[in-house]
């Protein structure tokens, strides 16, 4: 059900503004500075992980449940090449289902060999001022441009420090992944009208809101979902224009 309603969401959100054709594939790999892909492999990872938080609630054995929760991950997220392939601004690509695949190994590769999650991958967003120039594309009002703004996202790999030494338990490291000036997908397009895309990357610290103890099943819950977003906190900017400091970014 939540899957049905997932897709019927996305589809209004995202692709019902669009004429539809035969399904076709599409290269996209140059495009929107590889940011599409990266949202792609931190969304196969989270469906993963819900995957398998779900199966261990459910008590299935342990020997599958990691196994099943990342096939689940993956196939969930590749079926939207579905909407892409019939969408004729858009078409089914086989470097999203790469992404696809990266993130579910991404989960899978750490519940085999550390029995648990050490690197989190995050989200994060600001809204930018490209939005307003291409709404059709980009979003129009904030909900949509989470989804479809590229310039506003960061994407961030988090590392459980206390994982692998002494290191506060609520303290994690953080490294982040971003672009913009993207009015359109591809750079030659953007620079014919005078805009130059450009990639960011980004060092900081997150917060983990699991070292927070509790015995209230809603709170654990509202915590495990709040943790997918990398909280504001000091931040370096790595950038063409060399390095820029943050006292918060988000």
């Amino acid at each position: 059900t939540t899957y049905s309603v997932g897709m019927i969401g996305l589809n209004e959100a995202w692709y019902s503004q669009a004429p539809r054709q035969s399904f076709h594939f599409f290269n996209d790999a140059s495009e929107w500075k590889q940011m599409d892909k990266v949202g792609h492999v931190f969304s196969a990872f989270q469906l993963s992980n819900t995957s398998y938080k779900l199966l261990t609630w459910a008590n299935s054995k342990e020997r599958k449940r990691a196994l099943v929760s990342a096939v689940a991950g993956f196939s969930i997220l590749s079926s939207i090449e579905t909407f892409d392939g019939f969408s004729s601004s858009y078409g089914a690509s086989l470097t999203d289902v790469a992404a696809n695949a990266t993130g579910s190994l991404l989960f899978y590769s750490q519940i085999v060999g550390w029995k648990e999650i050490r690197i989190h991958p995050k989200f994060s967003f600001t809204r930018s001022n490209m939005a307003s120039l291409r709404p059709n594309v980009l979003g129009d009002g904030l909900s949509q441009e989470i989804l479809k703004d590229y310039n506003g996202q960061t994407y961030w790999l988090c590392a459980d420090m206390d994982k692998f030494m002494r290191f506060p338990k609520w303290l994690n490291f953080a490294v982040g992944y971003g672009a913009e000036g993207m009015k359109y997908a591809r750079d030659s397009e953007n620079q014919n009208e005078g805009f130059n895309p450009s990639r960011q990357l980004y060092l900081s610290v997150d917060l983990d809101l699991t070292a927070i103890k509790t015995k209230s099943k809603l709170v654990k819950g509202l915590i495990y979902f709040v943790n997918m977003v990398k909280l504001p906190a000091p931040t370096l900017e790595f950038s063409n224009d060399g390095v820029k400091g943050h006292w918060l970014y988000f």
